[in-house]
């Protein structure tokens, strides 16, 4: 397009008013502004818009009425978008596309949409569950505005804002010897059976707690999903390490666990929001920022978090 707005709108008021003098006077702006818009649109056109008139302004042509009328449309419709513009900018509405981290997303984020989609009913609210991973290349590709997971080698490309700090803690089976404990010794656990939640970064994040007290853990197991390490423990086949919130002991198949404090200090987790860093929260996503907030605030944090980077 080889014309702007302004100049459209400049060739308006001086069909509206049929005269140059007039529209200038109109919008405070020099003679000479309205007359060099009508000449360049003149130009790019290749016709005549005016016919003018010594001391009695000016007459459209009939080329000039009707590209008068389309261009008026075309400013009544860039108006309408700059006020759909402001109306996205402002109103929490539209669609808010999530990702969350599998360990808490399936325990936390329902209750936490229902609350927002209540609050903020005209939004469309969706949330998929990602590893680490994949999660991370969501946020690059635009694919979802926010993600809720933990500060875990997060690259530079991503802002992380941190919420709660959720240090490692061990589970047993009702009738497993250290189910009576009221907490337990990494060197204790390194000994015996593990169930390991065996997805990328995750994997490797439980081995080196064991790896920076010097010792190693013996992985009898691997699952693939919580649910099956939940399962697992539940029905003795070892211990596991969790950072996820203590929602429920209970596993899917009705077997129970216990949760027990890990004596040593070890490397928590911090969980957050994490975004593209170049992106602009919408509205939607700045309010469930600020619900999150409200929701992690009553859970357990005995002091101010800082982000953490997990070396990768």
């Amino acid at each position: 397009m080889n014309f702007t707005l302004k100049q459209l709108r400049y060739f308006v008021l001086a069909g509206e008013h049929r005269s140059v003098t007039r529209a200038a006077e109109a919008i405070y702006v020099s003679q000479p502004s309205i007359s060099s818009a009508i000449h360049h649109l003149e130009d790019v056109m290749g016709f005549q818009l005016f016919i003018r008139h010594h001391a009695q302004g000016l007459t459209l042509t009939p080329q000039g009425w009707q590209f008068f009328h389309k261009a008026k449309n075309l400013l009544k419709e860039a108006e309408e978008l700059a006020q759909f513009a402001k109306v996205l900018s402002s109103d929490v509405s539209g669609t808010l596309n999530l990702v969350g981290f599998p360990t808490f997303t399936s325990l936390m984020m329902p209750g936490i949409m229902k609350s927002f989609v209540e609050r903020y009913p005209k939004v469309d609210v969706h949330c998929d569950e990602m590893h680490q991973r994949d999660l991370i290349q969501g946020l690059q590709k635009s694919e979802y505005e926010l993600a809720i997971t933990y500060d875990m080698q997060l690259p530079d490309t991503i802002e992380f804002m941190p919420l709660i700090s959720l240090p490692p803690y061990a589970v047993v089976s009702r009738n497993h010897p250290l189910a009576e404990r009221s907490s337990v010794s990494l060197k204790e656990l390194a000994g015996l059976p593990m169930v390991m939640l065996d997805w990328p970064m995750s994997r490797e994040y439980f081995i080196s707690l064991f790896l920076n007290h010097g010792l190693e853990p013996n992985c009898a197991y691997k699952a693939h999903s919580l649910g099956m390490v939940r399962g697992m423990v539940g029905n003795g086949f070892g211990y596991s390490l969790f950072n996820s919130p203590a929602v429920s002991n209970i596993a899917l198949d009705g077997s129970e666990f216990v949760s027990l404090p890990v004596e040593e200090e070890l490397l928590p987790l911090v969980m957050g929001v994490a975004k593209l860093e170049q992106s602009r929260l919408t509205p939607a996503g700045q309010a469930f920022i600020d619900l999150l907030k409200d929701y992690t605030a009553k859970m357990h944090a005995d002091e101010p978090i800082a982000s953490t980077r997990l070396a990768s």
